[in-house]
């Protein structure tokens, strides 16, 4: 990968684009590891049925978790990301924003801990009251939480949040861990869970305060944004979030109610597990976002954007043959024979996984930009799209319809916010289409290698030699299109270091 003047970090300007990208990746990865372990733990530990009253508390608050914030952390984000270089201005926005964040993460979490009982017999699962409340605590410490790790991204310093997010990941999996083991079920899960947020939002606090030099709450000055145009981006961030989140959600919500927990459990624990293959997507967002917000001096760099998306196109059509040739070892590898139901899920939500690195790629952009209210219809649209669709297949086919509803409303969504950036930034979409087909050309022979190693149990050789090959042949193919060169595989494995020397 050519590195661009534009890549290159001044005193005052954060890290390299190179840099954030390495450090979110890193963080994604470290989420990664804990997220799945800890998954592969807790459905072990707890069961179908525990397993799946504890991914319905977390649905329940997961609807809530980003728009309890009325969008302040996003919009607060925007503007930080404008005025990263001064330090007096990132005071003001972040006083302002900090102290309503404090105020409606703790108002929501003490009306949903009030209301776990009524919610919990609403359901018909009494078992659910206490899992609800931990997941009521823990839902004030992630929002609190991912507020301070989202402003280190914009202020470029991914690797400061790098050490956020790996020291909460650690703490969350050790308490849930030991809550669990003492005979805790799904009530220490999630308490377990509360304790890695609050731990997290007290950490967050004190190294964004060191690198100020002063707290972020307190004394931190006027703000350069004025609190009208503050509030005006925050709502219409809060549609954009909201509607995001409760598509995130809708289908366990529709399976707890059409069905039960135990499905609920059955099509969340795939559901967790790939959430981490969007990570690529999601740290090379992170890396590019800021870089296209409108700052005085600075221009969109809009071709770092390009080459984002060309490469996560690549990235996520790498997964696909996994999740799709493989998904029956793969869900018996990693969840245990109880969820062999699992594995028509995955393989189901393979259009999903391609997608899930692509989306933040094209919408963190946009958000940077100060676009939020072009993408409200796109976003609203999609949760619609996503619920008609489950409410008409649920009842039907079961959880794949729910599968097929995120599927087709995602890949509406996906394609709507390339339009848009498209529209705004000219982005070409040319060189785009035909990484795509290239892509899937490779991901096509990919597939039957891995096919031939085998599709219903593997050995320790068939899964390292199936995967070696697959990679092989995927890498082999877009060489022989000239997608790929060897000058960009051989940059690619030198990053981590270029990212450690620029810091």
């Amino acid at each position: 990968m050519k590195r661009e003047p534009s890549d290159r970090a001044s005193s005052n300007s954060g890290d390299t684009i190179t840099r954030n990208t390495v450090f979110a990746m890193a963080t994604q990865l470290s989420t990664a590891f804990f997220t799945a372990i800890l998954t592969i733990y807790l459905v072990r530990a707890l069961g179908p049925s525990g397993f799946g009253t504890f991914a319905l508390a977390l649905g329940i608050t997961g609807l809530l978790t980003r728009p309890s914030d009325l969008g302040t952390t996003q919009s607060a984000a925007r503007f930080v990301a404008k005025r990263h270089d001064d330090t007096e201005g990132v005071a003001g926005v972040l006083g302002m924003a900090l102290r309503t964040r404090l105020a409606t993460a703790t108002a929501i979490a003490v009306v949903v801990f009030a209301l776990a009982g009524p919610i919990s017999n609403a359901y018909s699962a009494p078992e659910l009251a206490w899992p609800l409340r931990g997941a009521a605590i823990a839902l004030f410490g992630q929002s609190v939480f991912r507020f301070f790790a989202t402003i280190f991204i914009s202020l470029r310093l991914t690797s400061r949040g790098f050490t956020l997010v790996l020291s909460e990941s650690a703490m969350e999996f050790t308490a849930s861990v030991a809550l669990v083991l003492i005979g805790g079920g799904a009530t220490g899960a999630a308490f377990g869970r509360a304790v890695g947020y609050l731990f997290g939002t007290l950490l967050g606090l004190v190294l964004l305060g060191r690198l100020l030099g002063r707290s972020p709450l307190f004394g931190t000055g006027p703000s350069p944004v004025s609190r009208r145009e503050f509030v005006s981006y925050s709502g219409a961030m809060f549609i954009v979030v909201g509607a995001w989140t409760a598509f995130s959600q809708i289908d366990v919500l529709l399976i707890g109610a059409f069905l039960s927990s135990q499905a609920v459990g059955i099509f969340s624990a795939p559901l967790r597990l790939i959430a981490f293959l969007g990570y690529p997507g999601l740290a090379l967002a992170q890396g590019v976002g800021p870089r296209l917000a409108r700052h005085l001096q600075q221009r969109p760099q809009v071709a770092a954007l390009e080459r984002a998306i060309r490469y996560i196109v690549m990235a996520q059509a790498a997964l696909l043959p996994f999740v799709t040739v493989w998904a029956v070892p793969i869900t018996v590898l990693a969840l245990g024979s109880t969820f062999s139901e699992s594995a028509s899920v995955l393989r189901a939500l393979s259009p999903y996984v391609f997608l899930i690195g692509l989306g933040p790629v094209l919408v963190l952009p946009l958000n940077y930009m100060g676009e939020a209210k072009r993408r409200i219809p796109i976003s609203i649209g999609t949760l619609l799209v996503n619920a008609a669709i489950d409410i008409v297949l649920i009842p039907r086919i079961g959880i794949l319809g729910a599968a097929v509803g995120s599927d087709v409303a995602y890949a509406l969504y996906v394609a709507a916010n390339l339009w848009l950036c498209h529209s705004l930034l000219d982005l070409p979409l040319g060189p785009l289409t035909r990484t795509a087909a290239r892509s899937a050309l490779a991901a096509g022979a990919m597939a039957i290698v891995l096919a031939l190693f085998g599709t219903e149990s593997l050995s320790v050789f068939e899964w390292l030699g199936g995967g070696a090959a697959g990679t092989a042949a995927f890498v082999a193919v877009l060489l022989l299109t000239r997608e790929l060169s060897l000058s960009e595989i051989l940059s690619a494995f030198r990053l981590p270091m270029r990212a450690l020397r620029s810091g």
